[in-house]
């Protein structure tokens, strides 16, 4: 919104702009999100908009970089270094205001994940710079910074987690539950499952392991039972034995 107003008044900055806007939205995210994320939102708000303006004045609005016609290149480290602060700041419950606290006000009333109502939010407000600028490109390139500082914020909140979680249906389970428990040191659970063909009563093991340790077992497993019926899932965390304390992280939290 603050380029925008820019483009159309260059004497308003953007920094200052925001700094407006943003009054009336920190009353809101106050009174729906707690005084305590409203003033870590104040801080938030005023350094984002001091630092813009204060660049800004210092370097100018030309391009110091030589990146003007390397535009794919700076949305895509433009939108990974966005992700990354404004993941730091919903790390500590707090945001750096505008279009980050109505994502955070709707995703508390809808628990869906802060990255995605970022995207959707920010892409009505690209659409606004599709009028002014009369320029496709506009938001198209907007759209690409929108996605990556997106998907760099859930990164930041849920972690990158390499970690797989599997479900193995074979004849040789005991054989399996030997390689997981001895050779790959890891545990597991055994799940009662019964065929849907032959009704036939068969264990079900339960187990995560780390990329390297799938690729041993999956290996073992070829050997001893090909027939075997294996399900593997990305998982976006682990907690318990042999994996980050809950407790850790309970803690981290609440430290938070």
């Amino acid at each position: 919104m603050g380029i925008v107003v820019h483009h159309l008044v260059p004497q308003i900055p953007v920094g200052t702009f925001g700094l407006a806007l943003n009054i009336p939205l920190i009353f809101i995210a106050i009174r729906i999100l707690g005084p305590r994320f409203g003033v870590k939102t104040i801080v938030g708000m005023v350094l984002s908009s001091v630092f813009m303006d204060v660049q800004t004045l210092i370097i100018g609005e030309d391009d110091p970089l030589g990146l003007e016609n390397e535009i794919l290149l700076s949305c895509v480290f433009g939108g990974v270094t966005i992700g990354l602060g404004l993941g730091l700041i919903f790390k500590a419950k707090a945001t750096s205001a505008g279009s980050d606290i109505v994502a955070m006000i709707i995703a508390k009333g809808t628990r869906l994940p802060v990255g995605q109502l970022l995207i959707v939010v920010d892409s009505v407000i690209v659409l606004l710079g599709l009028i002014v600028f009369n320029d496709w490109k506009v938001p198209l390139y907007s759209w690409i910074v929108i996605f990556v500082t997106g998907k760099v914020i859930d990164g930041v909140l849920e972690g990158v987690n390499y970690d797989k979680s599997l479900f193995i249906i074979s004849n040789k389970p005991e054989q399996i539950r030997d390689k997981i428990i001895n050779d790959l040191n890891r545990g597991g659970t055994y799940l009662n499952g019964t065929g849907m063909y032959g009704n036939n009563e068969r264990p079900v093991i339960f187990t995560v392991v780390n990329r390297r340790e799938l690729a041993i077992l999956e290996d073992y497993i070829n050997e001893i039972d090909p027939d075997a019926f294996l399900t593997v899932s990305n998982t976006s965390e682990i907690l318990g034995n042999g994996f980050k304390s809950l407790q850790a992280k309970v803690a981290q939290n609440q430290a938070v």
